[in-house]
């Protein structure tokens, strides 16, 4: 009985520092995490800045940011964002096929959330002729 006392009390320990270290992961707070740029003209990329906040407790490092395609490029800080403070993400699409696209980019994080997904979409127009 004394043994399985214990081995609760370890197990309940355990779990507690777990959960407080989860605690104390970083963590996104976006502005927006969907962007439209509504009708673009044809072959004339367009560039969008998503910004965010670091509201966790610990520094937040992204890894990496996955697109669908080449056609959308995105560009962010390889710096940590400490607590409080702002970054952003910038998203440059190139418009050269005509139809509406949608398109998700996956960022790869230390956050409480580690896979968060980003989107950008509109449609794509013939560009006006001179």
């Amino acid at each position: 009985m004394k043994k399985l006392v214990i081995l609760c009390s370890v197990l309940f320990l355990f779990a507690s520092v777990t959960a407080f270290k989860v605690e104390d992961k970083a963590e996104f707070k976006f502005v927006t995490e969907t962007h439209d740029f509504g009708k673009i003209p044809q072959g004339k990329p367009v560039t969008v800045d998503f910004k965010f906040t670091n509201i966790g407790n610990e520094p937040l490092i992204i890894s990496n940011i996955a697109s669908v395609c080449g056609c959308t490029v995105p560009k962010y800080t390889n710096t940590p964002i400490l607590k409080g403070q702002t970054g952003t993400i910038t998203v440059t699409y190139n418009a050269a096929a005509m139809s509406f696209f949608s398109k998700g980019l996956t960022i790869t994080s230390n956050s409480k959330t580690p896979t968060k997904v980003i989107y950008i979409k509109g449609e794509v127009v013939a560009a006006p002729v001179k």
